[in-house]
């Protein structure tokens, strides 16, 4: 009987633990989209901006979504490719930076149909436009919560 007992304890918190994991990813799912949803909001603005309004919202999302992606690939394997032929570390995580950072452009430019200068400008307007919505999230959390941590590393007003 005691032996039972233990058994269906175990299943109990097994049962527990799935629960929480399954949770837990939803979560973590709920949150990326979200994220995801908000870090296009400024390129779309900057897209809207640069492209006297041809940008729409779903192709800045898509943008964004592949942006990182290219960015991470181009510089995991340039970064493979040149620590092979150079070896100098400083060196190689230049060259991979910069070639990721054009890899990254280039998703802009072909994401907006524009060419690499305005693809340059959405890049740098829509870092502008973040860091104002930041400050403006930092600082309406803080008005309604004033001992509220920080979300963002804009200091409080």
């Amino acid at each position: 009987m005691a032996g039972v007992l233990v058994l269906e304890e175990g299943q109990q918190l097994l049962m527990q633990q799935a629960g929480l994991l399954i949770t837990t990813v939803l979560v973590v799912v709920a949150g990326l989209i979200i994220m995801w949803i908000v870090v296009s909001i400024p390129v779309w603005i900057a897209a809207k901006i640069v492209t006297a309004g041809k940008a729409r919202f779903s192709r800045a999302m898509l943008v964004t979504a592949a942006g990182p992606i290219v960015y991470g690939l181009v510089f995991f394997l340039s970064s493979a490719a040149l620590s092979a032929t150079i070896g100098v570390q400083f060196l190689v995580a230049a060259i991979s930076f910069v070639l990721a950072f054009a890899a990254w452009i280039g998703v802009f430019k072909v994401g907006f149909d524009t060419g690499w200068f305005r693809a340059l400008g959405i890049a740098i307007l829509a870092t502008i436009v973040f860091i104002i919505i930041g400050a403006i999230v930092t600082v309406g959390l803080q008005a309604i919560v004033p001992d509220a941590p920080q979300i963002t590393p804009f200091p409080s007003f």
